[in-house]
């Protein structure tokens, strides 16, 4: 009997990211906003790490984001990611203010620039959850 091959890049959804999930099959990206001292954050977690406070909501993003970083990854062994080399790996400001750690795709690496415009897209394979990715603004 084969065991299942495991894999890295799928989420594991539970009730308090359940939202974020269903929001990214829709193709919305939601971050948290606190209701205390006004500043969204992303990841998602159940309290504000800036002031702490546990009174925080869901909010839809614009989606638009500028790329602060990036890293062409040509060798990853860890199933599936070993298929997509080379792939971007990028760290994204978010018009809204949060930092997000992401994939680059529908871009030459020679387009690649920092403070390019972009906007999220969400890869979605074999049924499973939506993962928002980032794509150049202009497409």
């Amino acid at each position: 009997m084969t065991s299942p091959v495991v894999r890295f890049d799928r989420p594991e959804p539970d009730a308090f990211t359940r939202p974020y999930w269903d929001a990214a099959a829709r193709g919305q990206l939601l971050l948290r906003r606190c209701r205390d001292c006004g500043r969204v954050h992303h990841y998602p977690r159940e309290f504000c790490p800036h002031c702490w406070s546990e009174d925080v909501a869901w909010e839809r993003a614009s989606g638009d984001a500028t790329l602060y970083t990036w890293s062409v990854v040509h060798r990853n062994d860890l199933p599936p990611f070993g298929a997509r080399v080379p792939y971007v790996a990028a760290v994204v400001d978010l018009a809204e203010g949060p930092r997000m750690m992401t994939e680059i795709v529908d871009c030459e690496e020679a387009r690649l620039a920092i403070g390019m415009a972009l906007r999220v897209a969400f890869r979605q394979e074999d049924g499973e959850e939506a993962v928002p990715v980032f794509r150049p603004g202009d497409c």
